[in-house]
């Protein structure tokens, strides 16, 4: 079903960089989270410095090694970076082509004319939703973020009311809906159905993503009233222009990636051979570097040129749209650099060891060490990852509907309060402007409410079928 499974993963897994018990090993990740909380809202300090005197302070109490907890945290922040990093940069070179063409407006003045009130959370909901059913989270947020910003500023809305929608559009698609890695991984590991998986994913997150987005932002808007970050939201040009490109193409420009990434999973599923031509160049071109490449490339013409750019006012743009986001990427790097401290500190292995006899169904089952890994380590892939290889052998009696169910409580599991060991937390707090309490009481909440209202119609849809 897909190249990346259990046993690969299982095979590399570096042992871990510390010896120690289960109890010392749980009171250094709450101690690690603590430093960084701490660090941030009562001394004010920067959340990149935060993070890293946090992960080294997990490695200390955890009786590390200092300089294998500097590995881990080098290597957590440089994968990080080289993956999510490029895919933020390229996105803010599209976002900027996107601003000074007016192609963003463009987009804008067409939502703001077709939707108003409020609808607007409704067709963000739709919009984030569509866009976010091919695509990797990150990639789908730096997609958005220029959309949402500029909505929010134009109407007057809060914050909240347009992001949280979107958010839970793009957090909902990854967590629950092949072909995103995470539920691929799963049904591979417990030899589910696809098809039956993506028709039941897709009656359980109708409902969640409603609840999360639309309705939950309601909410989310009175504890957090905030406006668009000025330091964020796409400017107008500084010039009127003569013409900007037309909607149609503005969006066909954003939305290339997500049908390049489209493709790929399409062809991933139909053919399912590595060795197939299709298959290699689908596999490159829908990719999401070059995904997003392509499109800034593209981009340059359907925006910078269609508002008559010159090459040089098209280097230009592209040269002032990666300085604001140099803060941006030095926090997410530095988050995934705490998430792989976590990991390399054996953290996944105690949760799993911790669930070995317990003794309840098999759905909750998944759920549970699922949440229990993400908690702990942040990262809803490794929670994925993990649960599904722990209960695998109990799917192996289910029927067809009850196994696509498994795989899709292990996946709600993975998405359960998202906080600061998690690289994605930095990113939402970063793009919207909050500090940490704002982020843990709307995004973090929103994740636990997709999660828990995704399970429980699991476990509704587990007692119909």
């Amino acid at each position: 079903m897909t190249s990346l499974s259990v046993e690969m993963l299982a095979a590399e897994a570096a042992e871990p960089i510390t010896s120690a018990g289960n109890a010392q090993l749980g009171i250094a990740v709450l101690a690690g989270i603590a430093v960084i909380v701490l660090l941030i809202t009562k001394l004010k300090m920067h959340a990149f410095l935060a993070l890293t005197i946090g992960s080294l302070a997990l490695g200390s109490f955890a009786g590390a090694a200092p300089a294998d907890t500097i590995l881990s945290f080098t290597k957590g922040l440089g994968s990080t970076v080289a993956g999510v990093g490029v895919l933020i940069a390229l996105g803010a070179i599209l976002g900027k082509l996107l601003a000074d063409s007016g192609g963003a407006d463009q987009v804008v003045d067409t939502i703001l004319a077709k939707a108003s009130g409020r609808v607007m959370p409704w067709a963000m909901v739709l919009i984030a939703s569509i866009i976010g059913l091919p695509l990797f989270f990150e990639v789908g947020i730096v997609l958005m973020i220029p959309v949402v910003l500029l909505v929010a500023k134009r109407g007057n809305y809060s914050l909240m009311r347009i992001g949280i929608p979107a958010l839970a559009g793009l957090s909902v698609m990854h967590g629950l809906i092949p072909p995103h890695p995470g539920p691929l991984v799963a049904i591979d590991a417990l030899d589910a159905n696809l098809g039956v998986t993506l028709a039941l994913g897709v009656l359980v997150a109708i409902p969640t993503v409603i609840i999360a987005g639309p309705v939950f932002s309601r909410y989310a808007a009175r504890w957090v009233d905030i406006k668009p970050p000025e330091n964020m939201i796409p400017q107008r040009p500084s010039e009127d222009l003569d013409r900007r490109p037309s909607f149609g193409a503005t969006l066909a420009t954003i939305l290339l990636p997500v049908v390049l990434m489209l493709l790929n999973a399409l062809v991933e599923i139909v053919v399912d051979n590595p060795e197939n031509g299709l298959q290699k160049v689908t596999m490159v071109i829908g990719s999401p570097l070059i995904a997003l490449l392509a499109a800034v490339l593209v981009g340059m013409f359907t925006l910078g040129r269609a508002a008559g750019f010159t090459k040089d006012r098209i280097a230009g743009t592209v040269e002032k749209s990666l300085a604001p986001i140099a803060g941006i990427l030095l926090i997410v790097g530095a988050g995934g650099g705490f998430k792989q401290t976590l990991i390399d500190a054996g953290v996944g292995q105690m949760i799993l060891e911790f669930s070995e006899n317990w003794s309840i169904p098999a759905l909750l089952l998944g759920w549970l060490i699922a949440v229990a890994i993400r908690l702990a380590t942040g990262s809803a892939t490794v929670a994925t990852i993990s649960a599904a290889g722990l209960v695998a052998p109990l799917a192996a009696d289910m029927s067809t509907s009850h196994a696509a169910l498994l795989v899709l409580a292990i996946g709600a599991g993975s998405l359960f309060f998202s906080h600061v060991n998690d690289a994605g937390f930095w990113l939402v707090k970063e793009y919207f402007g909050m500090d940490v309490g704002q982020t843990l009481k709307t995004w973090s909440v929103m994740e636990t409410i997709i999660s828990v209202v995704a399970m429980a119609f699991i476990m509704l849809l587990s007692l119909l079928l």
